[in-house]
């Protein structure tokens, strides 16, 4: 794992404040209503390391790759969500720098449930065996426009895998 792979918020059992529970809630919906998965990332202060409470929304290119070359990329934003590795990288490393770092990359899921599917892990993972940044991991779950459950997931190195994990809302 690369990044400090001892960083607290990737254990789990974090906290974050309702307003920003219902900005991520607002960002699930109107994605349900572009259909594609919302995706985005949560920091937090580098010296509350179980807080977070800021989000970064980030655009999901599914659809957009998928418009290009439907053959190299057959399923659209409604099944998963494609972000810009170089942003994504710029914000880790700018986080990091300014001690706040990403904590959390959250997604949405459309009429399925929130659950950490095997495309989830495989992104999170890149295909290697343990994820390539130390994140936990936030999946919405949106059924008919409407959010119906929300679950956090961390890896667990022992099982080699994804487990849910406490998450508080304050």
């Amino acid at each position: 794992m690369s990044g400090d792979s001892d960083a607290p918020w990737a254990r789990g059992d974090l906290r974050l404040p309702r307003a920003l529970l219902e900005r991520i809630d607002e960002e699930a919906r109107a994605a349900y209503g572009r259909d594609e998965e919302s995706c985005g990332v949560l920091t937090g202060p580098a010296d509350d390391a179980r807080l977070v409470d800021d989000l970064v929304a980030l655009e999901n290119r599914a659809n957009k790759l998928h418009a290009l070359d439907p053959e190299t990329y057959p399923r659209t934003g409604r099944m998963y969500f494609d972000i810009d590795p170089l942003k994504f990288e710029r914000l880790i490393d700018a986080g990091a720098a300014a001690g706040r770092p990403v904590k959390v990359l959250y997604h949405s899921h459309l009429d399925v449930g929130a659950y950490f599917s095997e495309t989830d892990a495989q992104a999170a993972t890149m295909g290697g065996d343990a994820p390539t940044h130390a994140l936990a991991y936030l999946v919405t779950s949106v059924r008919a426009g409407q959010v119906d459950d929300r679950k956090l997931f961390v890896w667990d190195a022992a099982s080699r895998g994804f487990l849910e994990s406490k998450l508080t809302v304050e």
